[in-house]
């Protein structure tokens, strides 16, 4: 009988951008089991909810992470909005999607990077991020920031981004398709990324909705959970949307729903920026203005999948609670699935295929 023996993996890993601990219970050079080790990292921005008021905390929940940066803030907003009962105009509504959608196709493509990395596909990984690098130049143009916009308030949007602009940056992205595509085609074609990604880290769709798994994650093993087909923010004015799915449920089917999604989000940019309304984008309320006693909560579709918003109130300009759930947090039970029984040299493969971001976790 072979020997089982631990080894830690983690927190720091050549392969993995993010500090992922993990305890590998191995027998010779197979995983039987993954014991995930939470808190690494110590932030507790969830508390100084305490201590910032309603309008100036939207800038902390936009730092819990830089890929997630405005997803967060906006699902904050949004759950304070409906909490102090504030109609956000479509004008705003439109913005805030567009830029969630542009904030997918940056986190998309800054994965597509690491994943070539992680091959040692050196040249690759660079292109994928001077891919990137084009949103980024939209970010700046529209918004000011790169990474932290910094644009979304309570009650609507900080400025407005007109419409010249919102067209310059459909064109930036058309721009870049043609490239896209042959780092597509390489990492769905090429034949040593398939060895390395089909039929490892294998999760069927009984054990995604079981675990319930979220996100591309979720998606590559055939789950049509999407929350953008709930319709909120501007996705109920788009004539189709409709969740891209895989049936392989390896690591080769994540790398595939997470490919064909940054097309899917160029063309949903494109169609909101063609019908965006006029009807202004939103005052942000006085500095008298308070939260009143109750509760309210969110649910959007981050680029990593749902993620969660609560906030509570207690009749003053300070929430009483924030707390929020992310799509990492809601994958660890399907990583610990997917790395039993596969061997180690694959552990860094699938822990990249997840897509990690260990910031949005640990707050």
């Amino acid at each position: 009988m072979a020997t089982r023996s631990v080894i830690p993996f983690g927190p720091q890993h050549p392969v993995l951008p993010e500090p992922v601990h993990l305890d590998l219970v191995v027998e010779d050079e197979h995983v039987i089991e993954a014991i995930p080790q939470i808190g690494y990292v110590h932030r507790g921005l969830e508390k100084l909810v305490e201590k910032r008021d309603f309008n100036q905390f939207v800038y902390v929940a936009e730092r819990v992470c830089g890929i997630c940066s405005f997803g967060h803030g906006w699902g904050y907003a949004m759950a304070t909005e409906n909490l102090i009962g504030l109609e956000i105009p479509r004008r705003a509504q439109y913005l805030r999607t567009i830029l969630e959608e542009l904030s997918r196709v940056h986190s998309h493509l800054l994965w597509l990077g690491l994943l070539a990395d992680a091959f040692g596909f050196e040249a690759l990984f660079n292109h994928c991020w001077r891919l990137r690098e084009t949103v980024l130049d939209i970010f700046q143009e529209t918004c000011g920031g790169r990474i932290i916009l910094s644009i979304t308030i309570v009650g609507g949007m900080a400025h407005d981004i007109p419409d010249e602009m919102l067209k310059r940056a459909c064109e930036k992205l058309d721009g870049i398709k043609r490239e896209y595509a042959e780092i597509v085609n390489t990492m769905l074609h090429d034949d040593s990324v398939a060895s390395r990604l089909r039929g490892v880290g294998s999760i069927s769709f009984e054990e995604a909705v079981d675990l319930s798994m979220v996100g591309p994650f979720a998606k590559g093993s055939g789950v049509e959970h999407d929350m953008r087909s709930t319709g909120f923010g501007a996705y109920g004015d788009l004539e189709h949307f409709e969740p891209i799915i895989s049936n392989e449920c390896d690591c080769y089917a994540r790398c595939k729903v997470r490919c064909e999604e940054v097309y899917q989000s160029i063309d949903i940019i494109k169609e909101l920026v063609a019908k965006i309304p006029h009807d202004g984008i939103g005052n942000k309320p006085g500095p008298k203005v308070v939260v009143p006693e109750g509760r309210s909560h969110v649910l959007i579709e981050q680029p990593r999948g749902e993620a969660f918003y609560y906030v509570r109130g207690n009749g003053t300009k300070n929430l009483e609670r924030f707390r929020m759930r992310t799509p990492t947090s809601q994958n660890l039970g399907g990583l610990v699935r997917a790395l039993q029984g596969v061997d180690v040299a694959d552990v860094p493969m699938i822990i990249l295929t997840i897509d990690p971001c260990i910031s949005c976790t640990e707050r």
